[in-house]
């Protein structure tokens, strides 16, 4: 499963969760069997071509849509937050749905 995030880096250590507008890079995620298999930095979504599956933001009303039209599904996690907060939230399901 793909996940994608706005970072605040291209670096696994230490990037962090951001709001999308602005986000200098992000994150896509290879999770599977309940872990981290893989991270790719991107310089904007756009540059991802593969088939996202769900796409974490940093707060509620964030601009969506591009994700809702692509049919991927978004939750939304603490701002600030590192990646493996932001994936061990996914993995126990404490994540929310996006509103918009």
């Amino acid at each position: 499963m793909l996940i994608v995030m706005p970072l605040s880096a291209k670096d696994a250590k230490t990037a962090r969760l951001v709001p999308m507008e602005g986000a200098p890079a992000w994150g896509l995620i290879t999770f599977d069997e309940g872990e981290v298999k893989e991270i790719a930095f991107f310089n904007s979504f756009d540059e991802i071509e593969e088939f996202v599956d769900y796409a974490i933001v940093a707060r509620q009303g964030e601009p969506i849509w591009p994700f809702m039209e692509q049919n991927i599904f978004v939750l939304v996690a603490r701002e600030g937050a590192d990646i493996d907060e932001v994936m061990e939230g996914f993995k126990f399901k404490e994540l929310h749905e996006a509103s918009f």
